[in-house]
């Protein structure tokens, strides 16, 4: 299962735009990886993690701006398509295996 967090932030003064840091090392911090500027992803083993995964995002959240959430399988995410410009010029490492050889 992945959850999908969509988020937009203000950024017009100094202490929202150190929110909007904070906000992002934290999606860093906790497994989310980047798919767009403001659209995250993270890999789920189940629904009660996902629950914890909510939990923790919710503790982190900032005090202004929208968050959203989507829960989606692997089936659902893996019929992603891109549309447009090249992948490979915005590949990830994405995988469950537990030693990857880069």
């Amino acid at each position: 299962m992945r959850l999908i967090c969509f988020f937009d932030l203000p950024v017009e003064t100094a202490k929202q735009r150190k929110d909007y840091r904070l906000f992002r090392k934290f999606l860093l911090k906790d497994g989310y990886l980047p798919l767009q500027e403001s659209v995250y992803a993270k890999l789920v083993v189940n629904d009660g993690a996902a629950g914890h995964a909510l939990v923790r995002l919710r503790k982190n959240r900032p005090p202004a701006g929208l968050v959203q959430v989507l829960r989606v399988s692997e089936a659902q995410f893996s019929t992603m398509e891109d549309i447009t410009g090249r992948r490979e010029a915005y590949d990830e490492v994405d995988t469950m295996e537990e030693l990857l050889v880069l």
